[in-house]
């Protein structure tokens, strides 16, 4: 079992079971299990924040969305579409005891997103959370994360 330390989002209930010496959890957007890994452990709560006070439908959630960059398979951790069924927000989830102020966290994402043309980009490790939007003159940090769903 992994070390599941308390995030800065509400509590959430996973469905969870022990198979082959891991644990795994219910994804309920993917519709399977997956090993929890303490990255895993910070996507759970950013989906349910984003469905339950974010206003996102569960379909309009991407995980592991797929970005060919330089050729190479990269895959972004959640993608939320907008109405228009384009990207409105490209997420990084990174376990909690990764620095999301490190510039190359934000480089990640930025690259991503100059694949997928998203409104905003989101770094989080569960505690801490940076929002950006993208405008003409590049990426300005939000106060905080817009009603996505709405």
């Amino acid at each position: 079992m992994i070390s599941t330390p308390k995030l800065n989002f509400p509590p959430i209930k996973l469905r969870a079971k022990e198979e082959g010496g891991h644990t795994l959890v219910f994804d309920s957007v993917r519709q399977l299990f997956v090993v929890l890994t303490p990255e895993e452990w910070v996507r759970r709560h950013l989906v349910e924040f984003l469905i339950s006070h974010c206003k996102v439908q569960q379909p309009n959630i991407i995980e592991e969305y797929p970005i060919n960059l330089n050729d190479m398979a990269q895959r972004a951790d959640v993608v939320v579409m907008g109405k228009d069924a384009k990207p409105l927000l490209l997420a990084e989830c990174k376990a909690s005891d990764i620095n999301i102020e490190d510039e190359k966290i934000f480089y990640q994402a930025t690259r991503y997103n100059a694949i997928l043309g998203a409104q905003y980009i989101l770094l989080t490790n569960g505690i801490k959370h940076r929002c950006y939007k993208q405008t003409s003159n590049g990426y300005v940090a939000c106060q905080r994360l817009p009603m996505l769903g709405e």
